[in-house]
């Protein structure tokens, strides 16, 4: 079975597109931190249906919340690396790839200005709030995972396998990027799904 992968990058810059993507090419089961996240986010009383429920003022309150109380992303990442050990994974994350070793980490960059053009057309919304959010978001949690584990969330890069700007690639053209180097160090498909 594969080993298996983790994208990460800032927010809105096309994690879950190539993640699904991924998981659809090499039959990995495709699971998302956030919505870890926002399942404990549920129990806190959040309506945490809607799919940018991160860009919302509900989002940003619980941004909020886990500032003070550490224990929602402590619990999400622990789910997360006992499900990233069983393999054949890929997993969008924040936090895990500084968190454990082996599988393969992917970090997607770009500008914030071309993360709040996605946002736009994703969430319908102005790019100054999209912009905005995308600011808050990146320096809240980079925030949040310094505290909490001491690593520089978009600055320390070293733990990743490759980088990939996304800022001039259109969404297939980073998924073929991503595809290629699972293939080299994996083949090119499972046939197992977990």
């Amino acid at each position: 079975m594969l080993k298996s992968v983790i994208i990460s990058g800032l927010p809105a810059i096309g994690k879950t597109t190539v993640s699904k993507g991924l998981a659809k090419e090499f039959n990995l089961k495709y699971l998302s931190g956030g919505d870890v996240l926002k399942e404990l986010g549920a129990e806190q009383g959040f309506k945490t249906e809607r799919d940018d429920f991160w860009d919302t003022s509900f989002g940003m309150k619980f941004l909020n919340m886990r500032k003070t109380n550490p224990e929602f992303d402590k619990k999400v990442d622990e789910k997360l690396k006992k499900l990233f050990l069983e393999g054949g994974k890929i997993i969008t994350s924040y936090t895990l790839p500084w968190l454990v070793e082996d599988g393969i980490k992917i970090w997607l960059s770009g500008s914030q200005e071309n993360s709040a053009k996605r946002m736009t057309v994703r969430d319908g919304i102005s790019f100054e709030n999209a912009l905005e959010i995308v600011k808050k978001r990146y320096e809240e949690n980079k925030m949040i995972y310094k505290k909490l584990y001491g690593f520089d969330f978009g600055d320390d890069l070293t733990v990743f396998d490759i980088i990939i700007n996304t800022d001039n690639l259109g969404a297939d053209e980073v998924l073929s990027v991503a595809s290629s180097l699972v293939k080299e160090r994996y083949g090119p498909k499972t046939t197992t799904k977990s």
